[in-house]
């Protein structure tokens, strides 16, 4: 990445960390989405009325919507992991992005964020599933009879593994993909007019990717939920 103009590179070369915020930039990056985040979280926090306003409203709208979209394919007891569903999901958009923006970077056209962000979900899925089922869970590898259960285990921890190379490169594939797009349109066409269409679609495989992370985690943490078969 060292021939993109990126402005975290030249700050972080201005004080004299030019090898870190040239090699790592999607860290660089996902440290200013967090901060983003965190900041925005903090000035909503403290605007919070019991009489709403206007902003109150709509971020009122948008979390409620989320959550009711959430609770209908969960049930009531999905409630207790929709803050773990709703960060990854604002953080996954705000990531894909932020790429739009020229001289910024996608922290999820990286291989390393979508791995980790699906890794989070690997682990928190086997959680859910303990916090539910206890001791029990290890019934869900181990088939519908105790005679399979060699044959079934491997092929169960095989396809959870799989679970964590589906959302890692289907994230990182499509934004890259954006991101390289849009990079070769910026030089060759100009900073705006030409790539605009193309903004638009990024704004879509944007969102899309933020939502298809989101519906999957909730999808895993439903099966971790039920009752092994």
């Amino acid at each position: 990445m060292g021939h993109h103009y990126f402005f975290l590179s030249e700050f972080g070369s201005a004080l004299g960390l030019e090898h870190f915020f040239h090699v790592h930039v999607h860290v660089v990056h996902s440290w200013l989405v967090a901060l983003a985040i965190v900041i925005g979280a903090l000035f909503l926090a403290r605007s919070i009325k019991i009489v709403p306003g206007k902003r109150q409203n709509v971020l009122e709208a948008i979390v409620g919507g989320l959550e009711d979209f959430m609770v209908e394919i969960t049930g009531p007891e999905g409630r207790f992991f929709f803050p773990f569903i709703a960060t990854v999901f604002l953080y996954i958009l705000i990531c894909n992005l932020i790429g739009l923006i020229p001289g910024l970077y996608s922290p999820t056209a990286n291989l390393n964020t979508t791995l980790a962000l699906a890794i989070c979900t690997f682990l928190y899925t086997h959680i859910i599933g303990i916090k539910f089922h206890g001791p029990k869970y290890i019934k869900h590898f181990l088939g519908p009879v105790w005679w399979l259960a060699p044959l079934m285990f491997p092929i169960e921890v095989i396809g959870h593994l799989a679970r964590i190379m589906s959302l890692s490169i289907r994230l990182f594939g499509n934004i890259f993909g954006k991101e390289t797009v849009l990079g070769i349109l910026f030089m060759l066409a100009g900073m705006y007019l030409a790539p605009l269409p193309i903004l638009f679609l990024g704004i879509l495989v944007s969102v899309i990717q933020a939502l298809v992370f989101m519906l999957l985690s909730i999808i895993y943490f439903v099966g971790a939920m039920e009752e092994a078969h």
